[in-house]
């Protein structure tokens, strides 16, 4: 094929699939409906998060190079990696966000939130509500902070 034949299979190829996805569009079926669901411009969006996995499994790939040739540390970083993106699959499939952190390097940290209050049984705070720094609580409508704790365990 000439240069020129070839820019015009590969310019019919694409108005093939261009076509073919406004006909027939994914389904997405393995993907569980609150993931689907989201908007593109969500951190822990579909788009996003196919993303961070391609991206954690290049960086898994040169690791896993790193550990043949028995360089320090690697073996770490690519099981790090490996379960990162076992956790985004799992994500995809389930729903829920497994992972303490997020984003393409894992360079946020995910927030807390309180499901359901827990109480202190004995001692002194006996009846109390039990709160951890950083976890947000609906029933106070905000996260628990160093001086909340100070103030409360007294």
């Amino acid at each position: 094929m000439t240069p020129e034949q070839r820019a015009a299979a590969a310019e019919r190829l694409a108005a093939a699939r261009e076509k073919k996805l406004k006909i027939n569009p994914p389904k997405n079926s393995a993907i569980h409906p609150n993931v689907r669901t989201l908007p593109d411009n969500d951190p822990l969006s579909l788009k996003n998060v196919r993303e961070w996995i391609k991206t954690q499994k290049d960086l898994r790939s040169s690791y896993q190079k790193q550990v043949r040739v028995n360089t320090k540390g690697a073996l770490a970083k690519f099981y790090q990696c490996d379960g990162y993106v076992k956790n985004m699959e799992n994500y995809l499939r389930n729903g829920e966000w497994m992972d303490l952190f997020y984003g393409e390097y894992q360079q946020n940290k995910m927030k807390m939130k309180c499901a359901a209050l827990a109480y202190h049984h004995t001692g002194k705070y006996q009846g109390m509500v039990k709160r951890s720094v950083g976890v947000y609580y609906s029933d106070l409508g905000c996260e628990w902070t160093k001086e909340m704790d100070n103030d409360y365990y007294k």
